[in-house]
């Protein structure tokens, strides 16, 4: 019995020992309200199977949206002809010739050059039309 006593003490310690070090501290627990308050604003971060596989909608036309599919051409979406167009660095097919914000996340988009454009799609995956 004793031997038995003796056991559930040493549990029970154990276990207020670790409830202990398991509390959080207040920095833990702004970090933790931040990221709730991150998840409700509606962001979730998708890979880009998920982006590439989004429907549009279908009151915008493909010149209206800054989301490409397909075949992409650049010179096309540079209708001022500066060379240079805006990206989104996370998702890479969403491009514009004015800057903005990604439709999908939220981002600002990047200025680029063509060219850097070109490579950025080319590395992720994406199609691009030449000439």
């Amino acid at each position: 019995m004793k031997k038995l006593i003796k056991i559930f003490t040493m549990v029970l310690f154990a276990s207020l020992i670790s409830g202990t070090l398991a509390q959080e501290s207040p920095k833990d627990e702004k970090v933790k309200e931040h990221k709730m308050e991150m998840k409700h604003k509606d962001h979730k971060h998708m890979d880009m199977k998920d982006h590439k596989n989004m429907k549009m909608d279908s009151s915008k036309t493909m010149t209206e949206s800054l989301v490409r599919d397909g075949e992409i051409d650049l010179k096309a979406i540079d209708k001022n002809k500066d060379g240079k167009v805006f990206q989104d660095t996370m998702d890479w097919n969403v491009i514009s010739d004015e800057a903005g914000d990604c439709p999908l996340c939220g981002m600002k988009l990047k200025e680029v050059t063509l060219e850097n454009a070109k490579e950025n799609l080319i590395k992720n995956g994406f199609k691009i039309k030449e000439k």
